[in-house]
């Protein structure tokens, strides 16, 4: 065996074999490194997005209407989800939860008190507990209560203290007066009209409308309702992932709208993905022409040594044996440049951890399973295509 290894490194080390060697092992260990940064790049990238370190809770509710467009304009009826779309939208795989934004079909007019001089007309609006960013036990209502508990949003308080306060030359308010401060509702229809008192409760980032509990809104709408109950305008949802491309899709190619800022990570997501792919892909082409390479200096090994290899074989050297040994020149190669890759991608991917942990952006410090894996299958795979080489050439001499 020894005269055939000096033969092999001699082909090795001479200009043909040599650059043949050296591209193969470049290619592989370049085509290793993409596929192991794309697996990588995709697991930071779903950490990012669905880890709970990182998730904004204020970002998974999503009120949807339909897009007015001129065709629908003073034909309200078209605005109004049907339970066929409704059905739709709560079987899509996006959607965690469903409800209904239920709105007040009477006049609202609130009014408040002292020396603030401020009157509204105001609509209600109501949702289920659940979608709530709000909680507490002033968010009760039931029938004979003169006081209604509202939810503002907190939009609605901005444009008051820097807008029209200041324009009007009134005081600005701080939550925790309009809190403390007795509204005066005035709700009414066509034939009575009847006061109560509102309590603001909390302040909404989530929903930008004015809420008051379910249980007055079914109450109320049945007694100052000036039309048969309507249909629903509004939904709104739960969602792992605001930015999901099939969620945005499903939105544009129904016509219905929601708070575009919640959407603005979708596009970024596609180019992020887009990008992952695209390295990846040159990974698998790099990989291809790798082991195509392999196969072609196993081939130009086999053929230089054919008369050695014949010699040994009428001496009684099997087969399987020389394979195995022409195979142990290699593996140790391939070894390497997968332990080089992982090194480098370790040291990658602890550089990004700590560049977007100081954007409060957490992601895991070392590769995760999925490169291992990744490692693991590449690796397995060059040794099967360069076993089968080997095995068709060697039974042919």
């Amino acid at each position: 065996m020894r005269p055939f290894f000096e033969l092999l490194k001699k082909i090795i080390q001479t200009g043909v074999g040599k650059t043949r060697f050296l591209m193969a092992a470049v290619g592989l260990g370049i085509a290793m490194l993409l596929i192991l940064i794309a697996i990588q790049a995709h697991s930071n990238f779903s950490q990012l997005l669905y880890s709970s370190k990182n998730q904004n809770e204020t970002a998974d509710f999503l009120v949807i209407n339909k897009t007015i467009t001129n065709a629908m304009m003073g034909q309200s009826a078209k605005s109004i989800f049907t339970p066929e779309e409704i059905a739709t939208i709560k079987r899509q795989p996006f959607v965690q939860s469903f409800g209904l934004v239920t709105s007040s079909q009477y006049k609202v007019v609130v009014q408040a008190p002292g020396d603030l001089h401020f009157a509204t007309d105001m609509f209600f609006e109501a949702v289920p507990d659940s979608f709530l960013d709000v909680k507490g036990q002033d968010w009760k209502w039931s029938e004979g209560d003169r006081t209604i508990p509202i939810i503002l949003p907190n939009d609605f308080l901005n444009l008051y203290n820097f807008g029209f306060s200041l324009s009007q030359d009134l005081p600005q308010i701080s939550q925790e007066t309009v809190k403390a401060l007795p509204l005066q509702v005035n709700i009414s229809n066509n034939q009575v009209s009847d006061q109560y008192m509102g309590h603001i409760v909390g302040f909404s980032d989530r929903i930008s409308s004015f809420l008051v509990p379910a249980s007055f809104m079914a109450w109320a709408n049945e007694k100052y309702g000036m039309t048969t109950a309507a249909g629903t305008s509004r939904v709104i949802i739960k969602t792992p992932d605001p930015s999901n491309p099939d969620l945005v899709k499903f939105l544009e190619d129904n016509g219905y709208t929601t708070n575009q800022d919640k959407l603005k990570f979708s596009k970024t997501r596609l180019i992020v993905q887009t990008i992952v792919s695209v390295v990846g892909f040159f990974g698998l082409i790099l990989l291809f022409f790798a082991l195509l390479v392999f196969s072609m200096f196993i081939q130009l090994v086999i053929a230089s040594c054919k008369r050695e290899i014949q010699l040994l074989v009428i001496l009684g050297t099997a087969p399987k044996q020389l394979q195995r040994y022409l195979l142990r020149q290699f593996v140790p190669l391939y070894i390497v440049i997968g332990i080089l890759s992982l090194l480098l991608v370790a040291g990658l991917q602890y550089w990004a951890a700590r560049e977007l942990a100081q954007h409060e952006m957490l992601v895991s410090t070392w590769p995760g399973v999925p490169v291992f894996a990744g490692i693991a299958l590449v690796l397995g795979l060059v040794y099967i295509v360069n076993l089968l080489t080997v095995r068709k050439y060697v039974n042919n001499i």
